[in-house]
Formats: structure tokens, C-alpha cells, sequence
């Protein structure tokens, strides 16, 4: 009873900021949560002539296909590895950058901007072509300045070991940049007479990021980490389907769950199995996230977002 006339008395208080904040709440919820009933089909064995409430029960037979199929562990591990290589080194290079554009001059930071900020707008399907056009057998860039120096040519789409360094290339690439704007819009917002009483103590320029700028970005950082997790099981599938351009002899080290689940859907037209798979992704992304803040709470408790 406290507890109910506690929250009243805080929604009295607060009711302009709840009103203004109203039609956010209202759309996620017809967006993100609505949805969230066709989950009923990753447990049904889905035919489209019946419907969602038609189809007959599977109970878990949607799952034991896919955990049971030869290709669970490989898929698995490839978007674990992958995504969590993605995760560590655009967050180090983000951070790096950003901070090295925090000591350029502005005009010199917008034309960086630029030029870093260009390629997240760049559709995955015109990455796969320009990846094409260096790695191709016969008229790719590569091959080309390696017949140059008398050296034999590579067949990069024959040869999966190559394809973990490519992806994460292409993907830091297209993706560095957009992280480098977040990071350092928040080291913009660092109030500036911290870095001149370092100054003044004698602090040298890598004191001050040491001291002054990684502590204060830390919370941005950890946020951007957290949501980075809680997607660690879903890929990029523009980045996994059209850069290898879905290769077969590549899907030992480029087939992740997302382009696994679209082949099968595609060949096998099974749409329950496709939602078992997204929600097993789901509920790993849910707990990645509560055990990361746990995480983060037992070690430093006032950067825990939650």
C-alpha cells in the first residue's frame, strides 16, 4: 500500500514529464511490444492456410531442429567470434579516433567527419561490390598488383580462412566511424576547465585523456557496450549475405544464425523454426545484457545503467 501511494505521489509530482512522454511510450509499445505475440509461432508447427491459431502445437520441436542440426555449433560459434571481434576492436578504434580528432583543429575534425562518417551510409550490396573489386580471381585490385611482383594470384572466395580478417575489416570500415561521432560528441561535452587546471598542475596530454577524458566518457561508453551486447547474437546480415555474395565454400567461417535461418526459410519455407531461432537469439540477448550490468554493477556501481 506504501508503495502504490509512493508511486502516486511521484506520478502527481511528475505528471507533466510522464504526459510529454506519453506517445513514445504508447508507439513502443505497439511497435515493440505487440509483436511480441507472434512468438506463439516458434512453439506451433505454422502452415500459412491455417493461420497463427490454426496451426497445431510443436511444443519444442522447432527448437531440437535447429540445436540438433549439424550446423547449430558452426553458426553458433561464427556469430559469437565474429560479433564479438566487431564489438572489442570498433569500440578500441572509435575511442582512439575520437580521441585523436579532440586534438585537431575544426576545420580539420569536419572534413575527418566526413570522411569517416561517409561510409555508414553506404548499402551493404555496394560494399559487396567493392570488396568484389579487390578480391576478385581474375580482375580483382589485389591479384592484380600481386601478378605485378610475380606472385600467383589468390582465389579469396575458394578459401574461408581468409574471410574472418575480411569481415572484420569491411565491418570496422563502415562502422568505426559512426561510433568515433558518438564518442566524441561526448568528450565535447567535457567541461573544459578540467583540462585547463591539468594544465596548470602540469599534467602532459595523455595524463589528461588518462585522468580527465576516458573516466568522464566511461558511462557513454559502457551504454554503447551494453546495447552492442544485447545484440552479440544478431548479425549484420547485409554484412554476412552480400560480402562473401553467399558463397558456399565460404559458410565454414561466414555463416552466422541469421543467414543460416533466412537459407533454411528459403529452401525449406519453415517459418516456426525461423522464429525458434529468433527467439533462442532473444532471450541470450536479454541475459548478455542483465549479466553485463551485473557485471558492471559488482565492479563499479555507479556505471551500471541500471
Amino acid at each position: 500500500m506504501n508503495f502504490l501511494l509512493k508511486e502516486i505521489k511521484q506520478f502527481k509530482k511528475n505528471k507533466a514529464l510522464f504526459l510529454l512522454g506519453l506517445p513514445a511510450m504508447i508507439a513502443l509499445f505497439f511497435v515493440s511490444y505487440v509483436p511480441m505475440f507472434g512468438l506463439i509461432i516458434a512453439f506451433k508447427n505454422y502452415t500459412y492456410d491455417k493461420g497463427i491459431f490454426g496451426s497445431t502445437w510443436a511444443g519444442l520441436n522447432n527448437f531440437k531442429f535447429f540445436f540438433t542440426s549439424q550446423d547449430a555449433f558452426r553458426v553458433t560459434r561464427n556469430t559469437l567470434l565474429l560479433n564479438s571481434s566487431f564489438i572489442i576492436l570498433s569500440f578500441a578504434f572509435a575511442v582512439i579516433v575520437a580521441l585523436m580528432l579532440n586534438e585537431l583543429s575544426k576545420r580539420s575534425v569536419k572534413v575527418f567527419q566526413t570522411v569517416l562518417f561517409v561510409p555508414y551510409f553506404i548499402s551493404w550490396i555496394v560494399v559487396g561490390y567493392l570488396v568484389y573489386g579487390f578480391l576478385s580471381f581474375d580482375y580483382g585490385a589485389i591479384n592484380s598488383i600481386l601478378k605485378t611482383f610475380h606472385i600467383a594470384p589468390i582465389d579469396w572466395y575458394s578459401n574461408p580462412n581468409y574471410w574472418p580478417a575480411i569481415l572484420i575489416l569491411s565491418y570496422l570500415w563502415k562502422n568505426v566511424g559512426y561510433l568515433t561521432i558518438i564518442f566524441y560528441t561526448g568528450i565535447l561535452g567535457i567541461d573544459s576547465t578540467f583540462y585547463e587546471a591539468a594544465e596548470i598542475d602540469g599534467a602532459t596530454k595523455f595524463q589528461q585523456v588518462r585522468t580527465i577524458t576516458v573516466p568522464l566518457i566511461k558511462p557513454l561508453i559502457i551504454l554503447m557496450l551494453m546495447l552492442s551486447i544485447g545484440r552479440i547474437f544478431y548479425s549484420d546480415f547485409g554484412l554476412f549475405f552480400f560480402v562473401p555474395r553467399e558463397v558456399g565454400a565460404l559458410l565454414p567461417t561466414t555463416d552466422v544464425i541469421d543467414t543460416y535461418v533466412y537459407r533454411s526459410l528459403r529452401v525449406i519455407g519453415d517459418l516456426g523454426m525461423a522464429s525458434a531461432a529468433g527467439f533462442y537469439q532473444s532471450i541470450v540477448g536479454f541475459l548478455l545484457v542483465m549479466g553485463t550490468n551485473l557485471f558492471i554493477r559488482k565492479v563499479s556501481k555507479e556505471d551500471a545503467v541500471f
